[in-house]
């Protein structure tokens, strides 16, 4: 058999073949970065408007979770139709704004500019590392899924709860396990997608594009924390 013949991995029982593969991680990857135009832009209108600083405790909780919660579930129910693409878009979109409140704080602080370039460019290391990572590692990594997905719940149940509290050593350690939680997450579905484990492209980008804009905002708010000059 071919590279372009359907085959069976015995390790993890994905059908699908090597050309497959290729084409879905080279669409995620092409989707991943349109995903971040429109992020970035949703981020700028934010900041220029301050149309989020309103959105505090918890109004704002609820109008995130609801928000971002709506366009998952409108994502995984559009994503094998010709308006997933634009949906999946909106949501980035989406997520620049909520992430707005966060960088006019940032850029608050005398050096905020050289906090947001440092974790964007600690994300994109990371990001870096684990895509390599992902296609050396031979082992079967699924095993993973469900240690992830709590550690991904007590990252959400302890921002929510920190959102009432406004505890910043409690904004450290839930940044801190944020960052550990989705860079293991992002090996994990990046590894996914290279065995075959995803198909779906759009699907792939939506959970690769939430690990990093987690892994972004987590090391934005530590650096803000810990690195912030005031005037």
């Amino acid at each position: 058999m071919t590279d372009r013949t359907t085959t069976l991995d015995n390790r993890f029982g994905y059908a699908v073949s090597s050309e497959q593969r290729n084409k879905v991680l080279r669409n995620t990857y092409w989707l991943l970065a349109l995903s971040l135009i429109p992020t970035v832009l949703g981020a700028w209108i934010g900041v220029a408007t301050g149309i989020t600083q309103s959105l505090t405790g918890f109004i704002g909780l609820i109008v995130f979770l609801g928000g971002a919660f709506g366009f998952i579930y409108a994502i995984e129910k559009t994503k094998n139709s010709a308006a997933g693409v634009p949906v999946l878009l909106a949501f980035t979109f989406f997520m620049g704004l909520m992430l707005s409140r966060m960088i006019a704080m940032v850029l608050g602080f005398k050096n905020g500019s050289d906090l947001i370039m440092t974790a964007f460019g600690g994300t994109a290391g990371v990001f870096m590392v684990m895509a390599s990572l992902s296609t050396v590692i031979k082992r079967d990594l699924s095993g993973m899924g469900k240690w992830l997905f709590v550690g991904a719940l007590a990252v959400m149940v302890g921002g929510i709860i920190n959102v009432f509290v406004g505890s910043t050593a409690g904004m450290m350690a839930i940044s801190v396990l944020s960052i550990g939680v989705f860079s293991a997450y992002m090996l994990y579905d990046l590894k996914r997608i290279v065995d075959g484990g995803e198909t779906n492209y759009i699907s792939a980008t939506l959970a690769l594009y939430l690990d990093i804009i987690n892994v972004f905002q987590s090391l934005l708010a530590l650096l803000g924390i810990m690195g912030g000059e005031r005037d």
